[in-house]
């Protein structure tokens, strides 16, 4: 019975992680794709489907205009396929503009007779309604929730730190690193963590005057509340509510939308600076996560509430409007590329070319999917 019933109790625990997972990746994946929808509806490109995942449909319906709106198996991404596509990933339908003479009437709402300007608006739509996505999310939670800061205050410098060889003592005040201001102490590992072995520029309030200690931060690994383990650069100081006056800070409207706009764009900053990391051997590539990582992710997120899981959704819809914009082929920025050629150019690039690169892009993309989810059984289901 004892046997039975922990099977029990994790068919229900993968069962919420799946439904809470595919919960947030639909909102990111919808808002994505309905950018590109959007942006070719006003650019008079007619559309086929509008999918929420991909392989056998689940549901759907055909609007007005005979769109086919679904909702299919795979809950991995989705697409809005064009007249005129040959597949989901907007690959043109090279062998079909040889084979059939169109009319002009004709050629109007497919998406291959526009102009490139309006072609490259309508893919990059796509990744900009992620990041409009974060950065209301952000302002949102600034403005009706608020945000706990405190002083950047220094209550503790751990032995043997970076810190202690530095300087740092008790009661600095730090002020900023590397020239960028400091308003709370949660500030500083943000800056500091994916830092690690380089010098940086600490500018401390003591005694009333600024002096500037440099400090190597140290790459240490550490676990974090859900059992993760993370690899982030530390210098060893800590605050405690004594000495930092912790407080609630309430944002206006416009502040809220400043200040959700740059963490959107710290979001964005902190992302790329992790993958060039990985391929100057700075960052460890054991950190890419994968479906299932990402899914155990979202369920820790949301044992800690609902404002969690929704902040974690502004990071997903960042990060997934940023992985589109790599100028890989499938991918929304191979798209871009090609059309940048054909704007230098004046005409676009050879056909062939583009079919082998779309294949070329596809089977990177799994290849990218297997090594992640290599590393979510190793480290996440095994580790």
């Amino acid at each position: 019975m004892e046997i039975l019933s922990s099977i029990a109790d994790g068919g229900i625990w993968f069962l919420l992680l799946l439904v809470r997972f595919v919960v947030v990746l639909t909102v990111v994946v919808f808002i994505h794709e309905l950018g590109h929808y959007l942006v070719a509806r006003w650019n008079g490109v007619d559309c086929e489907a509008f999918s929420i995942g991909f392989g056998p449909e689940l549901f759907g319906f055909n609007d007005k205009n005979n769109m086919r709106w679904k909702v299919c198996a795979i809950p991995l991404g989705g697409y809005v396929k064009f007249v005129g596509d040959a597949n989901s990933a907007s690959m043109p339908d090279f062998e079909g503009d040889e084979e059939v003479q169109l009319t002009e009437k004709e050629k109007t709402g497919r998406f291959e007779y526009k102009r490139v300007s309006q072609k490259a608006a309508v893919v990059a739509a796509g990744p900009i309604a992620n990041f409009i996505l974060a950065v209301i999310i952000f302002a949102g939670s600034f403005y009706f929730v608020g945000r706990y800061v405190s002083d950047p205050v220094v209550s503790e410098v751990m032995e043997n730190s970076a810190a202690q060889e530095a300087g740092f003592l008790k009661g600095d005040v730090v002020v900023r690193i590397n020239g960028d201001e400091i308003s709370s102490f949660s500030d500083i590992p943000r800056l500091v963590g994916p830092n690690h072995g380089r010098e940086m520029v600490f500018t401390l309030l003591r005694d009333g005057k600024e002096l500037d200690l440099v400090a190597v931060p140290k790459l240490t690994e550490r676990t974090d509340q859900f059992g993760n383990k993370l690899e982030t650069g530390l210098i060893g100081i800590s605050s405690n509510p004594e000495d930092s006056n912790v407080r609630k800070k309430e944002y206006g409207l416009f502040e809220a939308i400043g200040a959700g706009t740059y963490e959107t764009y710290f979001v964005i900053k902190r992302t790329l600076q992790f993958i060039g990391g990985i391929f100057t051997g700075r960052e460890s590539a054991k950190q890419i996560s994968g479906p299932i990582g990402i899914a155990d992710t979202v369920n820790d997120f949301w044992s800690q509430g609902t404002q969690n899981v929704i902040i974690l959704t502004a990071i997903l819809s960042v990060s997934i409007g940023l992985l589109n914009l790599f100028p890989i082929p499938v991918l929304d920025g191979g798209h871009l590329v090609f059309y940048a050629y054909e704007a230098i150019a004046g005409k676009p690039a050879n056909a062939i070319f583009q079919e082998m690169s779309f294949r070329v892009g596809f089977f990177l993309l799994i290849g990218l999917m297997i090594f992640a989810t290599n590393n979510d059984f190793i480290y996440r289901v095994f580790g």
